[in-house]
Formats: C-alpha cells, structure tokens, sequence
C-alpha cells in the first residue's frame, strides 16, 4: 500500500507546477520538517505535525503527533477520519490538502497546494520584510537614484554654489563651507594661513592647481631646478601603467613637472612632508644616459649609489689677475690645498711635546687641558653650522708673540697681516732716538710663552747701537726668512736677488668646502672631532681634512637603509637631507645673518632629521 503526494506551486505567470512522488508507505506524516512525506514550508506548522494511515477498510486515520489541532473539513480537530471514495481537505497553517481516490489510480492521492491566504508566519517568506520596515520603503531602484541624487546635490551641486558665492572674497567668513567637504586634508603650517582663501591656490573650478598660482607667492623664493625642457628630458619615460597615468593627467591640464608633484598639500597641519627620494631618482638615477652632455654624476641613494664629494678648494693663491683660484675637486684624488699656511695639526694636537707642555702652562688663563684640542682655536659661528676663520691675534699670538718693543706701559707688536708695515715698522724702529738694540727676530715666533714672556720685547735681545740702514734690512730678511717669525708660519713670497721685497701668500681659510650640499656641525655637536676629522695625524698644512663619503656613510645609511644588526647610529638620509631643489642665491651654502636655521626651512629640516638619530 502507498500514497500519492501531488506538491503544486504557482508560477509568476499564473500557470501552476505539478510533482508527483509516491510514497510507498502505509503511514506517512505531516510537517514542517523535509523527512515528513508531505513537506510544508510554514512557521504555522509542527514540524512533526500529524500521521497519516491508511486502515484496512481503505479509509485514512488522520491524528495530531504533536498535540497541535488542524483542519479537517472545515472543523478544527485533533483527529479524524477521511473516506478517500467521498473526498476530503485538511488545512495546515496555509496550505490545504485534498484527500481524494482518482479512477485511473489505486492509491489515494495528497495534493497540496498553497492557498491565496498565506499565514504571516510562512517559512518561505522574506523574514527581511516580515520583520523590518522593508514592506515600507521605496524599491531598490528607486532608492538608489534617490542617494545618487541626493549625493549629487550636496557633494557636488551645494560645494559649487559655495565656491561661486565666494569666488572673488578675499577672506571668508567664519563658519561651515559645502566646497570643503572635497579638502582631503589639513593645510600644512607654511600655509595655514590660507585655510580661509582656498581661491588663492584653487583659482577655477575642476582645474589642477597651476604653477602660476604657486609663483604668485613664491616668485622670489623658487625657481625651476633646471632649464625646464631638460629637467623633463632628464626624468626617465614612465612606462605600463605609469605611462597610463600620465596621458590621463595631461589630458587634464596635469603637466609633468609641475610644483605639485614635490610639494604635495593637505597632508596634515604640521610641516609640509619632505620630498621622497624618488622625486629626485627619477631624474639622477642614470642621468649620463638620458643628458648625454651632462657633467653631474649618477646618484640614486646616499648609502648604496653616490658619488664621493667634491670640495671647493684653493688650488692657486694668486691667479692670473692675482686673486686665489678656487676649483671642486673629487676626495678621492686625495687633493691639496694650497692655503698658504705652514701649519702642522698633530704637532699642536699632541699630548707629550713641547707644545702640550706650553699648553698646561697657560691652562689656567686659556681654558687649555692636558693639551690642546680642537676648540682651543675653532670657534663655532653663531648658527652652529660652521666655524669662524681661525685668527691670530686671539689663537695663536698668546705662544707665537709678535712683540717689538715697550713703550712705557704698552708693548708695540709688528702688525700681523700687513707685511708692508711690518718692513715700515722695523725700519722705523732703527731710526729712533736715543738709539735703541737690534732685535733677534729669527727666534720671535718660537719664543717661549707665558704672560712675562708676552711682556718682554724684541729689544731685550741685543745690546743698544747706532742706526745704521743695513741692521733695518737685516732685520726685514730675518722677519720674512727661514726661522723668522713670518717665515715658519706663512708662505712668503719675494726677496730673490737680495732685494726686499718680500710679500706673504692669501691665507685661505675655507668656511664651506660642500656648495652642492647642505651641512651642519650643530646636530653633529655630540661627537668628537677627530670621528670624521684625522687632524692628528696630519703634518702637512696642505692636507685637506673634510671627511669623505665612507666616513658619513658609518652613520648615514640613505633611504630605508637603517639594519637592525646595524653596529653605528644609522640615520636613514634622503636626498633632501643635504640638497635643496630651488638652488639659488647662494643657497644652501651662503651663511646667513640669522644665528639660527629658519623654522620650517631645510636646514631646520635637517637638523631635525639627525636630532632623531638614537
């Protein structure tokens, strides 16, 4: 024995779907359950509803399995009868089965099918509009061209209608404005104080900030880093996707090479972001083979890819109009600088000669320790970021005395740097009366120091004879000869053939070595000098003592160079650290009245950046 269970639904059209199963069973259940014979998706079922069986005499027993009543024939009962010959309805929840015999089939056949009044509880329902105000609200489509609308308007539409309101004011008021819903950011502090005058960078509507607008203010402090076609013949082609990008920016008024591309705003209200490296890589890096004429060399990180420095130094003392000649030159031609100096750095910076010992003798008075340093003679300038020419009378006069004579209370001394008097006073001194003692001035500048020493003349060495002009002469050659007290420490020039003649080199004491980069001694303060200068061991005056780029590289590692297993202070250096883009006027190597870097300028940037170093 078995039932026929017929599950029809209605298409969209109307038109109904009929599948049929036959149970081969004498007993089968109803529910909401899907291992129920007669499954029924509706909350308002059991899911194990009631049985079905079909007794002997051919009609079917219908009994509530879960204490829950149903339909029968209209009635509301817990169990029943049903003659399939005669026919019979049982409803559950919101579908109804006919119960009835068809004459071309022996088995009773179940047909269910969902009727009109469907109960809210159906499972097969959308719970979203069952339990939410869904059933409330505007279709899909309609809500989705509404946001798009309303978005239009108040992202697009109001910021324009302000920006037009507002176009030729000068300064707004204070206040909420629609067209600084499109800021993506903060103005940093060098423009803060435009954060009320957008127009003032923003000129038209859906146009790119142009180079004109930023050189309404900058027209005085910026400038094109290069000629600007081979700057853009310089940069390597951008290729894929990046070439992409630039056709698309340059069909929108977005140029290559415009300011904004270094100078990027609305980063936040601090400084404004220092350029990334690449900005500058995408020109340096392989420069030769894109500028073919080109003499400045390749550079692509200051830890891995840089060319070593080349100082400005004085390669003759007197050129062909009779001023110093100055050339860059690479260190690693281990150069020379003729600075017209004889001065040897590690015998005043040793700790066991006579001049350390000279140097304990006037410690008390001079601030010297157990022996001079370099402090003793380099005096910073008042920014910290370079030193003051060295000068001989507040120095180096205190060993190397330039006395003559005492003249009552005051000792006359012959004038340091103007060999022409230096000749006047000493001829004038041998014609003075009462006649007075020739002088011993081979010995002068390594007369022993000291303040009674500082005291005593030149007189005191020979006794009182009359004036005579070849004891002025003797006096003159002695001074500018081996041994005299111009000689051992300056390269005289003159007096061939007898004559006197003699003249004294241009001293050259360089304040800035590096004019393509930028340089501070200030943030190096903590270190000693001889970490990045070995003047103790230089005997030569020539030496050049500025560190070369092996030196600087023990602490600076370029971009994103920093290691962990690092044994120095790595100090990640970019090109920006060193370099300035708008180069002019002397920048950055031009020292400046101010004793300290301006805020927010590079060299402050820079100091900043090497403050971090742990």
């Amino acid at each position: 024995m078995s039932f026929i269970v017929r599950q029809i639904a209605l298409k969209s059209d109307g038109g109904e779907i009929v599948r049929s199963n036959t149970v081969a069973e004498t007993s089968i259940t109803v529910g909401r359950n899907s291992e129920n014979a007669v499954h029924l998706a509706d909350l308002a079922v059991d899911p194990v509803h009631a049985r079905l069986t079909l007794e002997s005499d051919g009609r079917i027993s219908v009994t509530s399995e879960s204490g829950l009543k149903f339909e029968l024939d209209g009635r509301s009962v817990s169990s029943g009868m049903i003659d399939p010959a005669k026919g019979g309805e049982l409803g559950f929840g919101g579908h109804l089965i006919t119960v009835a015999r068809e004459a071309d089939v022996a088995e009773p056949v179940l047909t269910v099918r969902r009727v009109d009044a469907v109960s809210d509880s159906a499972e097969d329902k959308d719970l979203g509009a069952v339990y939410t105000l869904k059933g409330l609200l505007p279709g899909k489509r309609i809500s989705a061209w509404g946001f798009l609308l309303l978005v239009l308007a108040a992202c697009l539409a109001w910021p324009i209608y302000t920006w037009s309101q507002y176009k030729d004011v000068k300064e707004r008021p204070a206040g909420f404005h629609a067209d600084t819903m499109w800021t993506s950011g903060k103005l940093s502090l060098a423009h803060k104080s435009l954060e009320n005058d957008c127009q003032s960078c923003h000129v038209e509507p859906f146009v790119a900030v142009t180079d004109e607008s930023c050189m309404t203010c900058h027209k005085d402090d910026a400038h094109d880093h290069a000629p600007k076609d081979r700057i853009l013949n310089a940069r390597a082609a951008p290729t894929g996707f990046a070439k992409f990008q630039r056709d698309v920016a340059t069909q929108f008024n977005r140029p290559a090479g415009r300011c904004v591309e270094c100078h990027t705003e609305h980063e936040g209200a601090g400084a404004m972001q220092p350029t990334q490296q690449r900005f500058c890589t995408e020109c340096h890096d392989g420069l030769d083979t894109r500028l073919t004429d080109t003499k400045i060399a390749n550079a692509a990180d200051f830890g891995t890819d840089h060319p070593q420095f080349n100082p400005m130094i004085m390669v003759n003392p007197a050129g062909p109009d009779g001023k110093p000649v100055f050339r860059r030159v690479s260190l690693d031609s281990n150069p020379k600088e003729i600075n017209g100096l004889k001065f040897p750095h590690d015998v005043h910076l040793s700790q066991t000669n006579g001049v350390a010992q000279m140097g304990r003798r006037l410690g008390a008075r001079y601030g010297f320790g157990a022996s001079l340093d370099c402090a003793n003679c380099h005096k910073e300038d008042p920014s910290g970021v370079w030193f003051e020419p060295v000068d001989m009378e507040e120095s180096c006069q205190m060993c190397h005395s330039l006395s003559l004579e005492r003249v009552g209370n005051t000792v006359r001394t012959l004038r340091h740097g103007e060999p022409q008097l230096v000749k006047a006073d000493l001829i004038a001194y041998y014609r003075s009366t009462p006649p007075t003692r020739p002088i011993n001035l081979g010995g002068m500048s390594r007369r022993r120091p000291g303040e009674a020493n500082a005291q005593r003349t030149a007189a005191d060495y020979a006794r009182a004879v009359r004036f005579r002009p070849s004891r002025a002469d003797e006096a003159i050659r002695a001074v500018f000869s081996e041994g005299g007290a111009c000689y051992d420490c300056h390269a005289v020039t003159g007096g061939q053939g007898g004559s006197l003649n003699f003249g004294i080199q241009p001293v050259a004491q360089t304040s800035r070595y590096l004019h393509k980069g930028w340089f501070s001694h200030e943030p190096h303060a903590k270190e000693e000098c001889s970490t990045c200068h070995a003047a103790k061991s230089s005997d030569q005056a020539t030496d050049l003592l500025i560190p070369g780029i092996k030196v600087c590289r023990d602490c600076h590692v370029g971009e994103g160079g920093a290691s962990l297993f690092s044994i120095t202070k790595p100090v990640e250096s970019t090109c920006a650290m060193c370099h300035e883009y708008h180069a002019d006027g002397g920048e950055p190597w031009v020292a400046r009245e101010k004793d300290k870097p301006k805020k927010g300028s590079s060299r402050a940037k820079t100091v900043a950046l090497l403050e971090r170093r742990p």
